[in-house]
């Protein structure tokens, strides 16, 4: 555990050193919470230099095994809020600035709990942002009904080149005041050079560089987009994927990758079968 701690370590000295600011974790990421935690304290970074955002309704429970039977446990009642926004502060204490549900959906209900909604509302008067992550081929809805109900300071969904039926509700929850956050841009592995694309494999050699950074590019093209998450596990995935920060990403590429554009429900059936990690 004490290699993959300073693993963890040599990913985020490296992001700090070129410029990343945020800082994504999750009460289910396994140790996320406390590498970031041990870190931030190693390091002697001050609150103010990063935003560091975490989320609460998951539990790990694959046991550090690929081969789990389940990995984890979803529970986005108010309960599991209070008791994992306690395990959160323990860690992360000052540095926490946003807390976010962990895939929120229509089906779920969580929009609609009301003693839930109290208690993010205590948090968010207490100084810590609120937002919401999401998921699945209602994306979009789920976000078009955070706006409805209010209360939120962030978002966070996916949107890659293969994903991008949230592009509308992204588009109004910025121009809204919400800062939005894109996660799964390389489309959880299958926009780098190890999803053999050979569209996006080839524009990227034409562009001189990796798939992965093109398809990031795209994501940080978007007009709404504030944060667009990496989730590189090494310091080379993570310098390959930084070098989107130096391209641009015209019409004419958008032109090019738009044939990438698959079905929301086709795209989401597909991500349930790729394998864990």
């Amino acid at each position: 555990m004490e290699a993959l701690r300073r693993r963890a370590h040599e990913v985020l000295d490296t992001a700090h050193d070129g410029g990343i600011r945020y800082f994504d974790a999750a009460r289910s990421y396994g140790l996320a919470e406390q590498f970031l935690a041990s870190w931030l304290s190693a390091r002697g970074v001050p609150s103010h230099d990063v935003t560091v955002g975490s989320k609460w309704g998951y539990e790990y429970t694959g046991g550090w095994r690929v081969d789990a039977d389940r990995h984890e446990v979803k529970d986005l009642s108010a309960e599991t809020f209070r008791r994992q926004l306690a395990e959160t502060l323990e860690l992360l204490g000052p540095h926490l600035d946003l807390y976010q549900i962990h895939s929120a959906t229509i089906e779920s209900g969580v929009l609609e709990d009301h003693e839930l909604r109290g208690e993010l509302d205590a948090l968010r008067s207490s100084g810590v942002a609120v937002g919401m992550s999401v998921t699945g081929p209602r994306q979009r809805e789920t976000i078009e009904r955070a706006l409805e109900v209010g209360g939120f300071d962030a978002v966070q969904a996916t949107w890659n080149l293969h994903e991008r039926s949230t592009e509308p509700a992204l588009a109004a929850a910025h121009e809204a005041g919400l800062g939005v956050i894109v996660k799964e841009a390389l489309a959880n592995g299958r926009l780098t050079a190890r999803g053999e694309n050979r569209l996006l494999i080839e524009t990227a050699v034409k562009r001189g560089v990796t798939p992965d950074a093109l398809a990031l590019a795209a994501a940080l093209s978007r007009p709404w987009a504030d944060v667009v998450l990496s989730g590189a596990a090494t310091v080379e995935q993570l310098r390959s994927n930084v070098a989107a920060l130096e391209l641009g990403h015209d019409d004419a590429f958008e032109a090019r990758l738009a044939p990438l554009t698959e079905d929301p429900e086709t795209y989401w059936e597909e991500r349930a079968e790729l394998p864990w990690n």
